[in-house]
This record gives structure tokens, sequence and C-alpha cells, in this order.
């Protein structure tokens, strides 16, 4: 596995406190706390930006006060005015509002055209965060439209189904519906159906790190690379950085538990291979990835975990922990370096992973 000089490491509601992590799982030493990182000047003025916008902790609300709240992307935007700097979105070729084939239903989905390059391209099929609770494409407009520049690729990014209304696994079976759709239409919209990569963050770190895995056991043709961004990867598990990062922003610990207890229907739904990355036996087949994490964030550890469990199944795996940022910072690249960096080591994998897939056609 393919690991950065700056990787941290494992030391560095309700129903699911009760859950105990399997044995093949556990890290190895239960660590004692230790106090959260120190954010990086940039990424603590995101945090204070944020901070002077939020009243209250989105754990003590309900969904849909959580959902009216400011979010770190609105948190960018508002120190961006306070310089004095351009706020617009990163440009783009083409964007495009669609909606698509769900499990259940349409789905909004946003189509995002790079600025530079002739078509086929590759298709990258984008997955947001939110605890599968909260957020939309809105809040991640920016990782989306970076992915496709620097790519090089057609970005599509697809809502789905939210929790408490649609729990376990209504997201999940949204995800890989709007995946089967992308394969269909993927000539259709300028893209290669032969070049689809999946990407995510948090939670939809999570279900992209599900689709390739839903795809085999269907019969479906796999994507060729996934991108996980701080994923959930372990529901409900206390490791070193739950405990290093309870009280971090954006997301706490507790946060995470308010996320999960919304989405699961049952403590049997942690457990689940789709949603508990950790407890899938068979890893072995599944394409090359790229694993991101962040230091100041709850997922940290679980995310490195699983960049293990995928190299000891032979998967060829990029794990890098980026230091002094937190979880969400994969789409700050307007005011952090650290997140144009994690842009570029993404875009690089999927470059490679892209053109290995064309080679490999002729």
């Amino acid at each position: 596995m393919v690991r950065s000089r700056g990787c941290a490491g494992v030391a560095g509601c309700g129903l699911l406190l009760a859950l105990v992590l399997p044995a093949r799982a556990q890290e190895p030493v239960r660590l004692p706390a230790k106090p959260p990182p120190e954010p990086k000047l940039e990424m603590k003025a995101v945090l204070d930006e944020l901070a002077a916008q939020r009243a209250r902790p989105l754990e003590t609300l309900s969904p849909a006060e959580a959902r009216r709240e400011p979010t770190p992307a609105d948190a960018v935007k508002a120190l961006l005015e306070r310089r004095g700097q351009p706020t617009s979105p990163e440009a783009v070729g083409k964007q495009e509002e669609r909606s698509i084939e769900g499990a259940a239903g349409p789905l909004p989905a946003r189509i995002y055209w790079p600025a530079r390059g002739r078509g086929p391209w590759p298709v990258i099929h984008y997955l947001h965060g939110g605890g599968w609770v909260l957020a939309d494409l809105d809040t991640y407009d920016a990782s989306a439209r970076a992915l496709a520049n620097a790519a090089g690729a057609i970005v599509v990014a697809s809502h789905y189904r939210q929790a408490p209304e649609h729990p376990f696994p209504a997201a999940h079976e949204d995800a890989f519906a709007a995946y089967r759709w992308i394969l269909a239409n993927a000539t259709s919209l300028g893209g290669d159906p032969r070049a689809i990569a999946v990407a995510g963050e948090s939670a939809g770190g999570n279900m992209a790190a599900a689709i390739p895995k839903m795809a085999r056991e269907a019969g479906v043709l796999m994507p060729v690379h996934q991108v996980l961004i701080y994923p959930v990867a372990q529901p409900g598990i206390e490791t070193p950085s739950y405990r290093e990062n309870e009280n971090a922003r954006p997301l706490s610990a507790g946060l995470m538990r308010w996320c999960l207890g919304h989405y699961l229907r049952s403590p049997e739904d942690a457990t689940n291979p789709l949603l508990a990355l950790l407890e899938e036996d068979d890893l072995e087949g599944l394409p090359s990835a790229t694993v991101i994490t962040a230091e100041i964030d709850p997922l940290r550890s679980e995310g490195m975990l699983y960049a293990d469990r995928l190299e000891k199944a032979h998967v060829r795996v990029n794990y890098r922990n980026y230091p002094g940022v937190t979880h969400e910072f994969f789409g700050m690249g307007a005011v952090l370096p650290d997140a144009k960096q994690a842009v570029q080591q993404a875009a690089a994998d999927l470059r490679g992973a892209f053109g290995q897939a064309r080679t490999a056609r002729r």
C-alpha cells in the first residue's frame, strides 16, 4: 500500500453504543484518549467562521432543524467574502441538472463536464456526505467540480433518499441504482462506459465502497477505481480517533452517532457489510482504491483500517492521512492548500486507473 510520510496511523444513537467491534477488526491496543490535534491556521479560519454562524450543535437538533443550519461550505464562502475574494464556484466545461432513476423513484443528479479535453471522457460517480441525514448536491458542489477538472472526467453527482424518513438500506440502494444508470447512459453523456469510477465523502465514501461489492453480487461491471474520502467503515465503534476527536468540529463523535441513530433501523444494521465495510470477508478482486483521511476526524481510524484490509486482500491502495485538517476538508480548495493536494492525489490515481482500463480493452 502506498502511504504518505505524514500518515498518523491508528494511534494517532443509543442502540449503537452497545455494539462490540468484531475480533478480526479490533485494533491491537486500546489507547487512552489524547487531546485533539490543533488545526492548521487555514483550517482554523474555516472552523472559526463556522462557529460564528452556528449557534447549536447539530446533534442537539431534529433532522429538519439540522438541515437548515449553516454548513462548512457556507463557512468557506463567508470566509472568502470576508477576505474580499471571489466566491464563484470553480468553472467547468458544462453543468446540467438531471433527474435519474433511483431504486424507488427519480433522484436529483448534477452532471459536470471538465473544462478541458474532448470526449469520450471517463466518468466518476460522486456521492456526497452528510451522514445519510444531512446535505445535498449544493453542499458538496465544490468537490464534484474539482474532481471533474483535475481528473479530466465527467462527474455524475447523485443525491439519495435520506434518513430518518428513509432508513438503511435506502441510500445504499439509490447509490447502486444511480451507478447502474450511469453504466447505461455514459455513452449518451459523452463518456466511456468502460472507464467508470466511484468517489464519495464520509457517508458517500461508505456507499462508494459498497458499490463495487453490490456490482459484483449483481453481476454488473465493477468500477475501475474507488476514491474513499474519510469513509464510514465501522459504524458506532469507539476507535482511537473517535476518542481523540470526540468534540471535533464539524464532525464530532456525538454527531456521527446521531446520524447513525437516524439511518440504522436496528443494531443488526451496523454489522451489515454494505455499511460496516470491515465486516466484509471477501475484498479480493475489488477495484484499486484511493483512501483519504483527516487527522481531526472521528472517522480517521476506521478509514485507515479499511485501507489496511484492502491491501491485505491484494487490492492496490494509495492511503494518505492529512494532518491538521478536519472532516469535510476535501472540498475546501478555495481556502485550504491541503484540499488541493488531496484532489490532486485522487485525480492522479483516477487518471491512472482510467488509462489502464482503456489500455486493457485494446
